[in-house]
């Protein structure tokens, strides 16, 4: 039986791509959530009035992949202690957060925020707050950087580095 797992790290194509490439992910949706308002659209989102972050939703086997592993790949894809920017992203849809769908994950990404601090010389500003409505973005933004034979969007000179 698969579980959900729900992580904002800035851009969702680059985190969508990151978590795509991990074994034992089964599917890996891009949208919307954290937010108030209903069903918005990417231009909504950007307009920094909807209080929603670009997430990505993983869906996951459990049996392949622990919790805690997916964890470790979303604190290695980016900086955790940039709040609400990524790079040249800036704005809070670009916010770092684990959207936690039960206790457990609570626990666990509570757990791994912490074990994760010593690798940065600035304290992680990851927010770990329950999981609320997903609102998937727009067809165009689903495996983005795939379907332009794209391996990152990450711009040269600014590759994320553990050593801060």
């Amino acid at each position: 039986m698969s579980k959900k797992a729900t992580f904002a790290a800035g851009c969702f194509w680059g985190v969508e791509a990151a978590f795509r490439e991990t074994p034992g992910v089964l599917s890996t949706t891009v949208g919307y959530t954290g937010g108030r308002t209903k069903n918005p659209s990417y231009e909504q989102v950007c307009s920094h009035t909807t209080g929603h972050a670009e997430a990505v939703e993983v869906e996951f086997d459990p049996d392949q992949i622990s919790y805690d592993k997916l964890l470790d790949v979303f604190f290695s894809i980016h900086d955790p202690t940039q709040k609400n920017r990524q790079g040249p992203d800036v704005g809070d849809q670009y916010r770092t957060a684990i959207f936690v769908h039960d206790d457990d994950q609570a626990k666990e990404a509570q757990a791994s925020k912490e074990a994760h601090a010593k690798d940065f010389a600035r304290p992680i500003v990851t927010e770990i707050t329950p999981a609320t409505t997903f609102y998937a973005a727009e067809d165009y933004h689903q495996r983005y950087l795939e379907k332009r034979g794209m391996a990152s969007c990450v711009i040269p000179g600014q590759e994320i580095s553990n050593s801060r």
